[in-house]
């Protein structure tokens, strides 16, 4: 699971997100890269096209939903079926797909924004659903390209 977060868990408002870092979309591209991504129809179509290369599997409740180069799905049981055998999943959003796979989650990456920015969805609070231990941090300042401070962390769950 990957997501950037301002402060307050802020991860989008009216299905976009409240910020550029473009750090941060390299950050994601880098980790996601050759990996299936899971995501939610609005997810997707505020993307605007399947990610290239990677699965693109999308989660609608319409059944008849269906874009060029995605594979749609109608549960999050349907989504990993699909990528059954697959190293490493990554569930890219939105909220309320991050609420339906965290318990099911191993690891996450995370980028926190040191930003006060207000917003209609949350990334749900992951100290509530496990154990998660800290295996890698980089805090970094805000620059020219990248207009606020940031930090990627990466959680695995505990046993």
């Amino acid at each position: 699971m990957i997501a950037a977060m301002a402060n307050g868990r802020i991860i989008g408002d009216d299905n976009a997100m409240p910020w550029h870092l473009p750090a941060d979309l390299k950050h994601f591209k880098a980790v996601t890269l050759n990996k299936p991504v899971v995501m939610g129809r609005k997810t997707f179509e505020s993307i605007g096209r399947p990610l290239p290369g990677r699965r693109n599997i999308v989660i609608s409740r319409n059944p008849n939903y269906s874009a060029e180069g995605i594979e749609v799905v109608s549960s999050p049981q349907d989504a990993l079926a699909l990528v059954d055998g697959s190293e490493e999943v990554m569930i890219i959003g939105g909220g309320n797909i991050y609420e339906q796979f965290l318990p099911l989650s191993n690891r996450l990456y995370l980028t926190y924004i040191d930003l006060e920015v207000s917003g209609d969805t949350r990334f749900p609070d992951h100290t509530q659903v496990g154990e998660w231990h800290e295996v890698a941090s980089q805090a970094f300042e805000a620059d020219e390209k990248n207009l606020y401070s940031y930090k990627f962390v990466t959680l695995n769950k505990g046993i």
